[in-house]
């Protein structure tokens, strides 16, 4: 089983989780944004990774100490959890829609940190008041460098904020979905190494 537990204790946040790479998508995370709640249950349910975890930070500050370090975090465990990566697909993408909202994301597993972000928000935030939409793109960036991973959003077109974030999450989830995927028996690089 591909199964790994992290923790983070820094001055500003707590954050320790678990995940299974074999999982069915069951999450049970505490953390103090309903908004990144919602995005990391969306993450779990359509990866098929099993996500628990527990995350506080200085929100009385904003969330975007805790965001980024709860994306270290899921980093590491992911990393961990695929171990030499042996077998897997090391490739995922996914073009995902969310009512009239399209993003496109390509993950590579490559064991090289690099993000390509090309997003923007046509409307004003109107949920979590403590959690800004350029809070995502610190996530993917902290995800991508703890996970030593290529990620790559595109937003295509979308006018709903909530819309097109739902759509970058779900894509990135698929996109793990098929990159973790065991495919193989070999470490998926010439190199023989990621």
């Amino acid at each position: 089983m591909r199964i790994a537990k992290v923790k983070r204790e820094t001055a500003e946040t707590s954050v320790e989780a678990e995940v299974n790479l074999e999982g069915m998508g069951i999450c049970s995370v505490e953390v103090p944004s309903g908004f990144l709640k919602h995005m990391l249950e969306l993450f779990s349910k359509h990866s098929g990774i099993d996500l628990t975890a527990k995350i506080t930070g200085d929100t009385e500050v904003d969330m975007h100490h805790t965001t980024e370090d709860t994306a270290i975090v899921l980093g590491q465990a992911i990393k961990k959890a695929l171990g030499n990566s042996r077998g897997i697909e090391r490739y995922g993408w996914a073009m995902l829609v969310m009512d009239e909202a399209r993003c496109d994301v390509a993950i590579d597993l490559s064991g090289r940190a690099n993000i390509v972000y090309n997003v923007e928000y046509p409307g004003k935030w109107k949920g979590d008041r403590a959690f800004d939409y350029d809070l995502i793109k610190e996530f993917v960036k902290a995800l991508a460098n703890n996970l030593k991973a290529t990620i790559h959003i595109n937003r295509v077109y979308g006018k709903n904020n909530h819309h097109i974030a739902e759509a970058i999450f779900k894509g990135i989830a698929k996109s793990f979905k098929m990159a973790v995927e065991i495919t193989g028996k070999d470490i998926p690089s010439t190199k023989g190494n990621i």
